[in-house]
């Protein structure tokens, strides 16, 4: 089957209290291994492509690879995002070049500006029958030129503006700032969700799919084999798996995940090199590479509660 928009994909989300797993892609390896879990585990996928991940690969490159996973599973309902859109000329050229859905960020603009560029890109985008996120409030972290706040507590998604931007721009689904932040280096402690605020925007809009941003776990195995191994991570802490899981229960039903993906590759070919330290074959060190990442997205699919759900997002 062709390319999905993910208005299915949330409506049923929504109502069976899951959520879809987004993940980052860059390359081949890692478009491979996320999709050999998916293929196993019978879930819907959103596969987002960043600023980064196009001028890294080029777009043409990425879509041959994602056109290839889509032709090869016609089982499995796939949308093709693009992740943080900082302006509406790049957002554009990606609902242009055949994206199904775009993210517009712009979260940091105030209020009314943030509105006027996300009603610009959604009048464009619906016109050509593509959904549009869109982000309130702002997370913490960084993820390549995304530079978050330093104080995630205090730029909080307010449930009443959250209302008014949705009705005033008629955008498809909303990233909200909950705590979450981007990256590895996420918290000094485990945090602590406002699941007060999701509550609220769900009570208010029910029925109205919300988005998690900076959700990656910084899953404790592979930090400790990067550690072992030569790297230099002893304070990396993500976001608690069961927070998560409490969260895609209620109306979140898209989590973004990247870091993760990057630190079960980065861990599985330091573990290659460190054991093999004459190994010079792409192929044995990208390749357990890419079987980490299967087994990661394998065990997120389960987190997020969306592992055998495909048939029903068709």
């Amino acid at each position: 089957m062709a390319l999905v928009d993910t208005k299915k994909m949330f409506e049923m989300a929504y109502k069976n209290g899951y959520a879809v797993g987004a993940f980052n892609v860059n390359n081949m390896e890692i478009t491979q291994g996320i999709i050999s879990a998916i293929a196993e585990e019978k879930a819907p996928l959103i596969l987002q492509i960043s600023r980064g991940a196009r001028e890294y690969a080029s777009m043409s490159y990425l879509r041959a690879i994602i056109d290839v996973a889509v032709e090869e599973n016609p089982d499995i309902p796939i949308a093709m995002h693009l992740d943080h859109g900082d302006t509406y000329e790049t957002c554009k050229q990606c609902v242009d070049d055949g994206f199904t859905s775009v993210m517009i960020d712009g979260s940091h603009h105030s209020f009314e500006e943030n509105i006027k560029i996300t009603k610009q890109v959604v009048e464009y985008a619906h016109a050509h029958k593509v959904v549009v996120e869109a982000e309130l409030g702002q997370l913490g972290g960084i993820e390549e030129d995304v530079v978050g706040v330093d104080d995630v507590a205090a730029h909080l998604t307010d449930p009443d503006q959250a209302v008014e931007f949705i009705e005033r721009t008629g955008v498809d689904s909303l990233a909200v700032a909950i705590g979450t932040s981007h990256g590895a280096y996420k918290f000094k402690t485990e945090p602590k969700l406002a699941i007060d605020v999701i509550e609220k925007i769900q009570k208010l809009m029910p029925g109205y799919p919300l988005v998690m941003h900076g959700s990656s776990s910084v899953l404790k195995e592979f930090k400790d084999l990067i550690n072992k191994y030569g790297g230099q991570m002893p304070d990396a802490m993500g976001v608690p798996e069961d927070a998560i899981t409490e969260a895609v229960k209620m109306a979140i039903c898209k989590v973004n995940i990247d870091t993760d993906l990057r630190m079960a590759l980065t861990a599985k070919i330091r573990q290659v090199f460190a054991e093999k330290p004459g190994e010079f074959d792409p192929r044995k060190y990208l390749g357990p590479g890419r079987e980490a990442i299967k087994a990661m997205v394998k065990h997120k699919l389960h987190v997020l509660n969306c592992a055998g759900k495909a048939a029903e997002c068709l």
